[in-house]
């Protein structure tokens, strides 16, 4: 239970004795007073649930956590597998043979396709939950799979998951499921049993928001606070330079140009290009990185507004826009939107569908030209205020 006082233990029940470690670990980790109350709270929520139900810590198994009904305890649950207080799946089988065929699967990301570091990292940690469930011996299971189990897998997991989420793991599934074919451990590709995902195919011009929609998004910032710089600039950037949430999320100082007024983007296939700092984005920048940003070691440019600070993800990014949607008054919508946005302006500045295309995946020199292109006198598309409700 929770009881008053700074003196008093907050935890009973099975949980109790890892309160004091707790507590000790997440100031280690830089927790404010608050968060660290809040944490502690988890905790003593999680420990009724355990007693209730005559459990102990060691019986928290993956498909037992499933079925906690208590709050934030992301953080509990994180310190008691680090202690070994609480089992992981990697605890439940034997993790060398999955480890090591996926360090032969990421090396072949890297060396055969040329994928980023942290889009290697993230087919790596999508493609491992197909792995981890497949039963013991590896190899004999592999030799055994078929298009049934990999399409059963895929809808279970999907069923419950956030849609970016599934989104990533059919994506990672198919290449791992490739790989396995070229290297030999399959004798035909199963790539094709992973369900489609919804996707964009259909649609016959990129679905932007109105300039006027985008303008509120922006104006819902309050810019008087360290979190409202910080979404503005967000907002800003992948409004006018048109980059992925991802994108974002991996931007680094050293890579603002700040004299040249450039800034290098990380695509993807381990691609750096640069594309022109508008002036806008530039004063959101600024504005961010003087009065908003944390001293930290991060090298990001955005990073949390409470410690610990880290780098953002590119899933807080997205809730970034979502967060925007719901002070504006309106449906969420998801980031891409934005980028959307951008493609919709310079098709009505003028531009070719092809043009678009070269912008959106940041064809240096020619993204630049196509900027100059839309308006020879200020980049017009990302440079100039957006227009009023009247859509002038």
């Amino acid at each position: 239970m929770i009881t008053r006082g700074s003196g008093r233990a907050a935890v009973s029940g099975p949980l109790a004795p890892f309160e004091a470690a707790f507590r000790v670990e997440l100031t280690r980790a830089g927790y404010t007073r608050s968060s660290i109350r809040g944490a502690v709270a988890a905790m003593a929520g999680l420990s009724r649930w355990l007693e209730v139900r005559s459990l102990v810590p060691g019986e928290l198994t993956p498909a037992v956590v499933a079925d906690v009904e208590v709050g934030q305890v992301g953080p509990v649950l994180r310190f008691l597998r680090e202690i070994g207080e609480v089992p992981t799946a990697d605890s439940m089988i034997d993790v060398e043979p999955v480890e090591a065929l996926l360090a032969q699967f990421r090396a072949w990301l890297a060396q055969e396709r040329g994928l980023s570091a942290t889009t290697v990292a993230c087919y790596g940690k999508q493609a491992r939950k197909l792995l981890v469930v497949l039963p013991q011996p590896l190899d004999a299971s592999l030799r055994r799979l078929d298009a049934g189990q990999i399409t059963s897998f895929m809808l279970g997991y999907c069923r419950g998951a956030h849609p970016t989420s599934a989104k990533a793991t059919v994506t990672a599934v198919r290449a791992l499921l490739r790989f396995l074919h070229v290297v030999g451990y399959l004798p035909v590709s199963l790539a094709a049993a992973v369900p489609a995902v919804a996707g964009w195919r259909l649609a016959s011009l990129p679905r932007g928001l109105d300039a006027a929609v985008v303008a509120r998004l922006l104006d819902s910032c309050d810019r008087d606070t360290i979190v409202g710089r910080r979404d503005y600039a967000i907002l800003i950037i992948l409004a006018r330079l048109g980059l992925r949430g991802a994108e974002v999320a991996d931007l680094e100082l050293g890579d603002i140009d700040w004299r040249g007024g450039e800034v290098a983007i990380r695509g993807k296939g381990n691609r750096i290009d640069r594309l022109p700092l508008a002036v806008d984005v530039g004063e959101a920048l600024a504005g961010y990185l003087m009065s908003g940003r944390p001293r930290c070691a991060a090298v990001t440019v955005f990073c949390t507004v409470r410690a610990p600070y880290r780098r953002l993800s590119a899933a807080t990014v997205r809730a970034v826009m979502g967060n925007a949607c719901r002070r504006a008054g309106m449906d969420r919508v998801g980031a891409h939107r934005l980028r959307h946005s951008l493609a919709t302006e310079m098709l009505r500045a003028g531009a070719s569908l092809a043009e678009v295309g070269q912008v959106l995946r940041h064809r240096s020199q020619l993204a630049t030209s196509i900027y100059a292109k839309v308006d020879d006198n200020a980049l017009r598309v990302l440079a100039r205020p957006w227009p009023g409700g009247d859509g002038s």
